[in-house]
């Protein structure tokens, strides 16, 4: 089994939580690899067994619109039964882009893991644990 954390981030913020999951899956025993969403082509998605997909929240509470979003839009139609982790984070509002996502991807009828990782800002040293064991349970899934 091959898992693949993939993300994009403006600030660093999201890219902290990828490592952070990364490791957690790693810590799992589980076969992962880590990358920007600039080395994933959509059919990359195809040799994984599961994805975490990291955006953090932009504008009015929106995906970012100009490099993930259209990647993204390209690989959403590849993801069928995949389990899926989102993950991401915010820096005003509540976070409520996590949850447009989180129902445009139950509309879709994806198979989405627990409810997404939503963190203001950069994650403290508890986030980023809760962060590893939240990764390992979708590692051990």
């Amino acid at each position: 089994m091959a898992i693949l954390v993939v993300y994009w981030s403006g600030t660093g913020n999201t890219e902290v939580m990828a490592q952070n999951i990364y490791d957690g899956i790693i810590e799992a025993g589980v076969e992962c690899d880590l990358k920007q969403i600039d080395e994933v082509l959509p059919d990359d998605i195809l040799d994984y067994d599961k994805i975490a997909i990291g955006c953090p929240s932009m504008g009015i509470e929106e995906l970012e619109p100009e490099e993930f979003l259209p990647w993204y839009e390209d690989v959403e139609p590849l993801l069928g039964d995949k389990p899926l982790l989102l993950f991401g984070s915010y820096g005003w509002g509540e976070g409520e882009w996590m949850d447009y996502w989180q129902d445009r991807v139950n509309d879709l009828g994806l198979n989405l893991f627990e409810e997404g990782i939503k963190i203001a800002s950069m994650p403290s040293r508890k986030e980023s644990e809760e962060i590893k064991l939240k990764a390992k349970r979708f590692a051990e899934m």
